[in-house]
């Protein structure tokens, strides 16, 4: 029988971890599909609080994993693949081991939607990034691309013209589901120049780092070479959430929603972290939103003795 079991191990839950095992309840953490979360992925984190040379995100992750172990929690490999949230104790599913807690922590993150292109996972810190706040700093005087054509590709295009000395906008339509607002924003800013209807065919990157694009004209089939620095897929996130469907409430898109705090619409079951976040998804919102989950847990273990 565990007191709290913690779902994902990107910061959100690793600072679960730390709380929870400073409290002596002993957490289970379950990793995930991808231990350390997006964080482990990014190569310089420059926004993180208590770092003026910045970190590196798989380090920072380690060092929240350390802290958390040398408090006494408990890291397990693997994925939940089914959770009973009707009874209690909860029973929690992770590979061939079923698992009862009196409370679950949900910290399962969120994955940014990639282009499906051969070598784009692998150059992802290397020119290829899904996060605008993370990385345009690094990318100061140079031409960057950005992809989509919702708002948040939008507001990104927008953000990165303070830092890229060029910004393309490209969208496989000459169509955009993005708010007129917005859309008339990027149109009024002159560092950002639209290149539709095109698709990213090919990211080049002869020696590990992003040199440019070849880019396909989705009606003509015709081709062209676009010399860049870097490339911003900005085409949505989905968040972890599948095997939680039907049994706590999530909005349209799959994010699970807090009632009270970190608290979800079943008691002992409380979110943090990306999974419930779709606007800010900082790694400092995510640590931050995992410590409300900790001291909500630890609260409602102490009113629930019995």
């Amino acid at each position: 029988m565990r007191n709290v079991i913690i779902v994902g191990s990107g910061c959100a839950g690793l600072t679960a971890a730390i709380y929870t095992a400073r409290a002596n309840l002993k957490p289970l953490v379950i990793e995930g599909n991808e231990p350390g979360g997006q964080l482990s992925l990014t190569t310089h984190v420059e926004n993180y609080p208590g770092f003026p040379e910045g970190v590196l995100g798989p380090e920072l992750i380690d060092n929240m994993r350390k802290q958390a172990q040398k408090f006494g929690a408990e890291f397990k490999a693997g994925s939940v693949t089914e959770a009973d949230l009707a009874r209690r104790p909860f029973l929690v599913t992770a590979g061939p081991e079923v698992h009862e807690t009196r409370t679950l922590i949900i910290a399962a993150g969120a994955s940014a939607r990639l282009l499906g292109l051969p070598g784009e996972k692998e150059l992802l810190g290397h020119g290829v990034s899904t996060c605008a706040t993370c990385d345009g700093y690094f990318f100061r005087g140079k031409p960057i691309a950005v992809v989509g054509g919702g708002d948040s590709a939008m507001e990104e295009a927008n953000f990165l013209s303070r830092y890229a000395s060029r910004v393309y906008l490209i969208h496989r339509r000459n169509e955009f589901r993005a708010s007129k607002i917005m859309l008339d924003r990027v149109k009024a800013n002159g560092k950002v120049e639209w290149i539709t209807p095109y698709v990213i065919d090919e990211i080049r990157a002869p020696e590990g780092l992003v040199t440019g694009v070849r880019l396909k004209h989705t009606q003509k089939g015709s081709f062209r070479e676009l010399d860049l620095d870097g490339v911003f897929v900005a085409i949505g996130h989905d968040p972890n959430s599948m095997v939680f469907r039907g049994k706590l409430e999530m909005n349209q898109n799959g994010y699970l929603i807090p009632r009270h705090g970190s608290l979800t619409n079943v008691p002992g079951v409380f979110v943090a972290g990306d999974v419930q976040d779709h606007r800010y998804r900082q790694a400092v919102t995510a640590a931050g939103s995992g410590c409300m989950a900790a001291l909500d847990a630890e609260k409602f273990l102490e009113e629930h003795r019995d």
